[in-house]
């Protein structure tokens, strides 16, 4: 007789996904921001069963979306045993609480799944302690009489107000109280890597920023050999990773950053301010894109949009072309009725395309396949050297 065995595993969560076409965000661009939100549903842990979008010129103050659409999206969370509902766009506390209660699913929106994410990915207690931060910033002004946990660390002493004081103030409190403290250990949190970043010195640093998901940490191992975690997730990183690093004669430390993403919520930039100051405080940043990723081009921007923020927009930079081993080229014949079609480009061909005139140094590579590092490495050893040297002018002569 055979035995039977049962999965352990727990079945995975699935989730539609909810979008808006408006005039600052059409229909191309709207489906573009649904699948980097399916990619942050999936290293959630949630499996995306279907996207729903609608042309809104204003969103409804009760539910967000109009009720024609919850009607449809209501009808089919019932038929398809949806668990989660994810929004693309911030949802008011208002209009979370009547969706919940009109869905009667787990509701969350863009950037209540990342600060879920990072949450997922914290390792070191430095950044459990960034991303609670966050968390409790974001969620104090959506506190409503469900936080029964707040409850729990009330504990039977020391509780102010009398018995008429409402649950749901009471909670506020809670959070407000948690908030101060978070923020008194991120500041002491904040003095030790300030320190830490003192002692070492006049090296000159380097650091390695761009979108998530874009192969920093690949990079780092390949040039540090190091064993940096890497995976093909978003946001993979969150601690901040500082090694240091030799080419041929030259030291200098090498840092590794939290990926940048769009519609990043303000709460995390100002948790993660520590981790900004190694970008801050870099002699050169290595500016990492993922050239196979369709829309390379805007996270271009966002990077550079959000140095800009975080006031390092003027540092020395190097724009990496990462991935060139996926990079399909799309290329079209002269006649109009021909469709396009996508070639690879050798790394000749790469040098020749706009991407190589941008007003900074460019290079293409694969940090996967080792494929051009050694223009990289040279690039990044001059580069170096320059600073180098007029940091302590008589070095050149070991040079």
């Amino acid at each position: 007789m055979k035995s039977s065995t049962h999965s352990t595993e727990k079945p995975k969560l699935v989730a539609v996904l909810i979008g808006v076409i408006n005039k600052k965000q059409n229909e191309d661009l709207a489906y573009e921001y649904l699948d980097e939100l399916a990619f942050l549903a999936a290293t959630y842990g949630v499996e995306t069963k279907k996207v729903f979008t609608q042309k809104l010129e204003k969103a409804d103050k009760a539910t967000f979306i109009g009720k024609g659409k919850l009607t449809e999206v209501k009808t089919y969370i019932v038929e398809h045993k949806i668990d989660i509902v994810i929004f693309d766009d911030e949802l008011t506390p208002s209009q979370q609480r009547n969706l919940e209660k009109e869905l009667g699913v787990k509701i969350l929106d863009r950037t209540t799944l990342i600060l879920e994410i990072f949450s997922q990915r914290a390792q070191t207690a430095h950044a459990k302690t960034q991303v609670e931060l966050a968390q409790m910033q974001y969620l104090l002004p959506r506190l409503t009489g469900m936080w029964t946990h707040l409850e729990r660390q009330r504990g039977g002493t020391g509780t102010r107000g009398g018995a008429g004081e409402k649950e749901i103030e009471t909670d506020r409190r809670i959070a407000r109280d948690k908030i101060a403290q978070l923020k008194e250990d991120l500041k002491m949190i904040d003095k030790q890597m300030a320190t830490q970043r003192k002692n070492r010195g006049e090296f000159v640093r380097v650091a390695l920023v761009g979108y998530t998901n874009v192969g920093k940490s690949t990079i780092m191992n390949m040039i540090s050999k190091s064993e940096v975690f890497a995976e093909n997730k978003l946001f993979a990183t969150l601690d901040t990773t500082v090694r240091k690093v030799t080419i041929d004669n030259l030291f200098f430390l090498l840092c590794d950053t939290v990926g940048f993403i769009r519609k990043l919520p303000t709460q995390l930039v100002e948790s993660f301010k520590s981790t900004l100051d190694e970008v801050r405080e870099a002699d050169v940043l290595l500016h990492v894109v993922d050239i196979s990723h369709p829309n390379f081009e805007d996270q271009i921007n966002v990077v550079r949009q959000t140095l800009i923020d975080i006031g390092a927009k003027d540092k020395p930079t190097i724009l990496i072309f990462n991935k060139i081993d996926a990079f399909k080229y799309i290329k079209k014949d002269e006649d109009d009725l021909t469709p396009m079609t996508r070639e690879n480009l050798s790394l000749d061909e790469l040098k020749k395309t706009w991407m190589s005139n941008l007003d900074q140094t460019s290079l293409f590579i694969s940090a996967q396949n080792k494929e051009n590092t050694n223009e990289f490495k040279k690039t990044l050893y001059d580069v170096v050297k320059e600073i180098h040297v007029k940091r302590f002018p008589y070095s050149n002569l070991f040079y």
